[in-house]
């Protein structure tokens, strides 16, 4: 017994640290009740620390409140009830009562009902705090890593209003908005990952292994492209000075008691030391110092999934020898790496690891890490789970939008809105071709490439192989199904046998102004005009670019309406309208690039006010 309390004592000592000046910080996303008007306004809720906030984008939906088992403890199938949103009906946000079981077990009870996000309403006055996954928890570990929708903690009198106007029979409408959870100052995102090297701490350690595996990719993409700016980052504890020379306290630090780690097996005595991880942390965190001196920080994630695969705890080969192994398998000087690492004997601080020690104490400006794993995205700490797909797109709403790289974009970031009905998309199910493409934003409706071929359309209703597929034969079956063929626009002919290239230019059906000049495209045209001129396709004219010459131009355009509706009567009316109606306000448009106007202002605020 004496043994286990100098244990308890010790780690108490571990925690001192957070303990005396931690500071954490609810991370908070915005909750809009759109209707009914008794309640209709903004408020706070608290993110969830498991399943996947939508980052970047927004949910809307209408509350749901079960009329029993309304804390969600068991699964609502057992009670035959389903929250399956019917086809045309908004998204159902299930809210369940706080208590008797673990947040995430409710969540998870709610997905399996067909719910799209859950509501937890507190059970007590307090300020929201974030809800956590079960400590060490194997049997909730099967589902919490499965668990894909969001959750959001809400205050207990917000809750009671949500219940009151449900039991009125109100129809509660929501929108649950994650795009300001994460800041965007600048046109490149930086981000943490609070980590460890210690492969044996259980299911924690297992996820975050396999998230650093899976993310390697796009995180190297991100940085070798200047998107993105990582740094990893280690907790260390210290021991406490009366049992620096303790047994215990000198199998688990290094620097006489400075930098700590808890025993990896939870055991004294076999096994690895907390020492052997501290070091191994010091010598990740070199690797990357090193690294990026030489312009590679994105070296450090193949040392780090490297290492896990080769020097596993198992196996018995987490040590020094191993890890030096695949140091210069990766071509990093060792001597550099061994010289940033000191003495972890001195009596003394070393200055990689207080530097650590600083950096997990917010001092203001986020909540101090006391959770590992913890990601951080522009200073704000990242909720949800440790997954390539919902990081990615934490990550992504870190961008301003239209700056962001091609990954986020790209099928990296998957949202699931193209598994419900296509995502609205147009779709082939013969040939399992589809124009929906999921994005960190939402889902788009671009007409795929299928095979090095090229499908054109609106995405939406139609897509159709421009370059191939004109002609109806049974290779296009499956694509334009049984409706009659036609030859595209651009194009003339048959639709059965043959489509050409029509040449808008060559049979005067473009370009037909005096300063026009025209050049034919497959499918298509280009006109262009000379001199300082800008042509408008729509109605196949040339204006002038700049503001002196538009006002003269406006007026000129007057004098001769007039004079033509003056001439031609009544019947040329309607030519006219048109005409003004279009120069109206193609002129006036083209007028606010090149001068002050006096609506301007109000169209840049009404722009800006759309984008927020």
């Amino acid at each position: 017994m004496g043994i286990w309390r100098s244990v308890s004592v010790l780690f108490l000592g571990f925690l001192l640290l957070n303990l005396s000046v931690a500071r954490f910080v609810v991370e908070k996303n915005s909750f809009r009740v759109i209707s009914p008007d008794s309640i209709k306004g903004t408020h706070d809720s608290a993110i969830g620390n498991f399943g996947i906030p939508q980052y970047g984008g927004s949910m809307a939906g209408t509350v749901v409140y079960p009329k029993e088992n309304r804390k969600g403890c068991q699964g609502f199938d057992e009670s035959g009830i389903s929250f399956k949103s019917k086809p045309g009906a908004l998204p159902s946000f299930v809210l369940v009562d706080r208590g008797d079981c673990f947040f995430a077990l409710k969540v998870w009870n709610a997905q399996n009902a067909g719910a799209s996000a859950v509501l937890v309403a507190d059970n007590i006055e307090e300020a929201l705090i974030t809800m956590d996954t079960p400590e060490e928890d194997r049997q909730s570990a099967k589902y919490i890593e499965n668990i894909t929708i969001p959750s959001a903690l809400i205050e207990k009198s917000f809750g009671e209003k949500l219940k009151k106007a449900l039991s009125s029979d109100e129809m509660v409408n929501v929108n649950l908005d994650w795009r300001e959870a994460v800041p965007h100052p600048d046109d490149r995102v930086e981000y943490e990952l609070w980590t460890n090297s210690n492969d044996e701490c259980g299911f924690k350690c297992d996820m975050l292994m396999e998230f650093v595996k899976d993310f390697k990719g796009a995180a190297q993409i991100l940085e070798k492209g200047g998107y993105t700016q990582f740094t990893p980052h280690y907790i260390t504890w210290y021991c406490p000075q009366a049992f620096t020379i303790s047994k215990q306290c000198k199998s688990q630090c290094i620097n006489h008691g400075r930098y700590c780690a808890p025993d990896p097996e939870q055991d004294f005595s076999r096994g690895y030391e907390g020492k052997d991880v501290v070091l191994e942390n010091l010598r990740q965190l070199c690797v990357f110092r090193v690294a990026n001196e030489t312009k590679k920080p994105w070296v450090w994630w193949d040392y780090v999934t490297d290492f896990q695969i080769r020097c596993p705890m198992k196996e018995k080969k987490y040590n020094k020898d191993c890890a030096e192994n695949v140091i210069k398998s990766l071509g990093l000087d060792l001597k550099s790496i061994e010289k940033c690492m000191g003495d972890s004997n001195a009596d003394s601080d070393n200055p990689v690891l207080k530097e650590e020690q600083d950096a997990q104490v917010g001092k203001g400006t986020r909540g101090d890490v006391t959770i590992l794993p913890t990601l951080v995205v522009n200073n704000r700490q990242y909720r949800g789970k440790l997954e390539k797909g919902a990081v990615l797109k934490a990550i992504c709403a870190g961008f301003e939008e239209t700056t962001e790289p091609a990954v986020c974009l790209s099928g990296e970031v998957e949202t699931n809105e193209c598994l419900n009905n296509n995502g609205g998309c147009w779709q082939d199910k013969a040939a399992n071709i589809t124009a929906c493409k999921d994005t960190f934003r939402g889902r788009v409706c671009e007409c795929p490439l299928v095979d090095g071929v090229q499908f054109k359309g609106d995405g939406y209703s139609n897509c159709q192989d421009v370059d191939s597929m004109f002609c109806c034969h049974q290779d296009v079956a499956s694509v334009f199904g049984d409706s009659q063929c036609k030859c595209p626009l651009g194009f003339k002919g048959d639709g059965f046998k043959s489509c050409e290239d029509t040449d808008e230019c060559k049979e005067k059906k473009a370009c037909q102004c005096s300063e026009c000049s025209c050049k034919n495209t497959w499918g298509s045209y280009n006109c262009s005009c000379s001199g300082d001129l800008l042509y408008i396709r729509d109605h196949d004219t040339c204006i002038s670019k700049r503001g002196t010459e538009v006002k003269s131009a406006w007026a000129a355009v007057w004098v001769i309406l007039l004079g033509l509706a003056m001439a031609a009567g009544g019947a040329y009316m309607v030519y006219k309208y048109r005409l003004r109606s279009y120069m109206d306000s193609e002129i006036r448009a083209i007028m606010a690039q090149y001068m002050p106007l006096d609506s301007q202002g109000e169209v840049a605020n009404h722009v800006s006010d759309d984008r927020a």
